[in-house]
């Protein structure tokens, strides 16, 4: 059992406190109202009394299979992530799915989405490690993911037709992913380069360090595999939306699968309330009437493909939380301040 031991004195250091340019009250108010917004688009016209009816006739086998996929998916997260640290630090399976549960507990639970600072804090604890490594981690695995993401989207034009709306979001998250992949390619090549560009400005010492750990996460065989596991993330993640297709009994393909979890993903980047309630509906709702569902049933999948995605997360994280001996509260106070300056590190 992990419990949450903090390095002597962490307790008694204080943050220094630092004036947010936009009041985190104004910030909620509109993550709320976008959430509130989608949520209403997402249902209206729908005939609440036909909910009963879909209960029973939704094949809860293929519901199971689903729910299995996407608890699969976060373990093979956390293979990616030990695989991406191997270089630097060679870390148990066990505390990086115990991380990543409470993380995706925390973003579903609280506001502006704190779990991949709360999971990079805690297996820089537990692994007893720099938290910049566990969160210069991380940020290669959104690169990669991103990466991943626009690749897929291209590759399933060729079976799927898809909107131009889409396509153009798409193409911004383009832009996104090369420039950082640029910068990425950039640090790895041209180490000394680097170097001199950040040690010669007083900002930039303060990233020296990060940039020392992307050049040792950066071997090629460690992220050809990291995006070999990569591949294996989304596609599983495709597989439990087609077996959700499957309990409703509809006639859409796997490729249907792969689209929805894709234009699902896209949508949910935009910012909303705990769960991405709200946005998920519409990003969900909107792609399935691409493919000419019904809009009454295009919503009763929505919710269903949210509770799937939502609850058995849930409840894995409140077991993983119940076995650090802390609470999320505790967790999410300690994860805020470790970035603050004076805060020591745990060492290595």
């Amino acid at each position: 059992m992990n419990t949450l031991e903090l390095p002597p004195g962490m307790e008694s250091v204080p943050a220094k406190r630092t004036r947010p340019r936009v009041p985190n009250w104004l910030i909620l108010l509109v993550t709320y109202a976008i959430s509130i917004l989608c949520l209403v688009w997402a249902l209206r016209g729908y005939d609440f009394s036909q909910i009963q009816a879909a209960i029973r006739s939704v094949k809860w086998g293929w519901v199971l299979v689903a729910i299995v996929l996407e608890l699969t998916v976060y373990i093979l997260q956390a293979w990616r992530w030990l695989t991406l640290l191997r270089p630097i630090e060679r870390l148990g399976l066990w505390e990086t799915v115990h991380a990543i549960f409470i993380g995706l507990f925390a973003s579903n639970v609280l506001p502006l989405r704190p779990g991949e600072l709360i999971r990079c804090y805690l297996l820089a604890v537990w692994g007893e490690i720099p938290i910049s490594v566990t969160l210069t981690s991380a940020a290669i695995e959104r690169v990669l993911d991103g990466m991943f993401l626009v690749l897929a989207f291209w590759v399933s034009m060729w079976f799927v037709s898809i909107p131009r709306e889409w396509l153009d979001g798409v193409q911004i998250l383009a832009v996104f992913v090369l420039a950082l992949t640029l910068l990425f390619t950039y640090v790895l090549f041209h180490r000394q380069h680097a170097h001199s560009f950040l040690g010669s400005r007083t900002w930039g010492r303060k990233f020296l360090h990060v940039l020392d750990q992307i050049h040792q996460m950066g071997d090629w065989r460690t992220l050809a595999a990291a995006f070999g596991i990569t591949f294996l993330y989304w596609l599983l993640q495709a597989v439990s939306v087609w077996a959700l297709f499957r309990s409703y009994e509809m006639d859409l393909s796997f490729w249907h699968g792969w689209e929805v979890m894709l234009m699902k993903t896209i949508g949910t980047f935009i910012p909303s309330a705990p769960g991405n309630i709200g946005v998920f509906q519409f990003a969900v709702k909107k792609a399935l009437t691409l493919f000419y569902v019904e809009p009454g049933v295009a919503v009763e999948l929505s919710m269903l493909m949210w509770v799937v995605m939502t609850l058995p997360l849930l409840i894995a994280g409140l077991v993983a939380i119940f076995l650090t001996g802390s609470s999320l509260r505790e967790i999410h106070h300690h994860a805020h301040h470790r970035l603050q300056p004076g805060w020591p590190n745990p060492k290595p």
